[in-house]
């Protein structure tokens, strides 16, 4: 019965971790799908996470989780309004210049990015598996890039959100220790869909351009499952993984999501990746793989911060 439950509990974990990944994968799919519909990158946010977080902090209060306050609520909304808005304006503004798996597999540079973060911020030691697995990241994100086909402000525009998402995870390694997964994610995606709000108010008053919505149903389809299957089911799914196998295995097996994107961005949209490509995303994964490996304070903080 010991050795079951665990062996359970870890292909429970698994499923979970595996259905996250397939969640946020499929997202710049829908993103794609969304644009077609006429949406623009300030609507689509805007519903995204006015949705997402009023679904989330639902279900947080029905589970009877215990709210942040103070410096702690203060930090979460810091990080919503700045970091969480500020990466994803740049990943689905990327997806309107590149392919959806180029801009996938660069914003899985952000381990990396995490790591040098880490070793500067925090004094976590560069080892020399961490020195190799970031050349070959460096090394990856080239062949991606020079096998690719986006404009240079697509490409511009992933790499940012992947500096971005880094700097978030690193900074709210902290702010989000001691508190409920699933009120930290409702927070931030409350304070994002707010920060969005005036943005689209003040664009809207300066500028004469309010925020564009769909003018299909299969647009504000996309656009839903975004909210409900990208954000929130996903975000569920990984916490539950999350609990059930611990940082590194959850790591290791988020890697998934990229794949995910690029299979179904050659299924869908045939966007076939050049082999120069596909031996750059390998690179990059397998450089992802490593970084998971050699582990480190940052690297488990990463984790449980990176899907927030």
């Amino acid at each position: 019965m010991s050795s079951t439950r665990p062996t359970s509990a870890a292909l429970q974990g698994a499923l979970y971790v595996a259905l996250s990944a397939a969640a946020f994968g499929a997202m710049a799919i829908f993103g794609r799908y969304a644009y077609a519909g006429g949406v623009d990158v300030l609507g689509l946010l805007i519903v995204r996470f006015a949705i997402g977080g009023a679904v989330l902090a639902a279900i947080a209060r029905r589970r009877g989780v215990v709210w942040p306050r103070g410096r702690a609520l203060a930090s979460l909304v810091a990080m919503g309004a700045l970091g969480y808005v500020g990466q994803s304006f740049c990943y689905f503004s990327a997806l309107q210049h590149a392919q959806a798996s180029l801009v996938a597999l660069l914003l899985y540079l952000y381990p990396a990015f995490v790591t040098l973060l880490a070793a500067w911020w925090l004094g976590e030691r560069l080892t020399r598996a961490k020195v190799v697995a970031l050349v070959l990241c460096v090394a990856g994100s080239a062949l991606m890039v020079g096998g690719g086909h986006g404009e240079p402000l697509g490409i511009a525009l992933a790499l940012a959100a992947a500096v971005i998402y880094s700097l978030y995870i690193v900074a709210g390694t902290k702010a989000t220790r001691g508190i409920d997964p699933l009120a930290t994610t409702a927070v931030i995606c409350v304070s994002a869909t707010a920060t969005l709000v005036l943005i689209a108010v003040v664009r809207g008053a300066t500028l004469g351009a309010p925020p564009h919505w769909p003018a299909t149903a299969g647009g504000w389809a996309a656009m839903l499952a975004i909210a409900l299957v990208s954000t929130v089911a996903a975000m569920i799914a990984f916490f539950a993984g999350l609990e059930r196998l611990g940082a590194a295995r959850t790591s290791m097996l988020s890697t998934l999501e990229p794949v995910v994107t690029v299979a179904l961005a050659a299924l869908l949209f045939g966007e076939a990746l050049s082999p120069m490509q596909w031996a750059g995303g390998v690179a990059i994964l397998a450089a992802v793989l490593a970084l998971v490996r050699a582990g480190g304070a940052a690297a488990d903080d990463a984790t449980a911060t990176s899907n927030a």
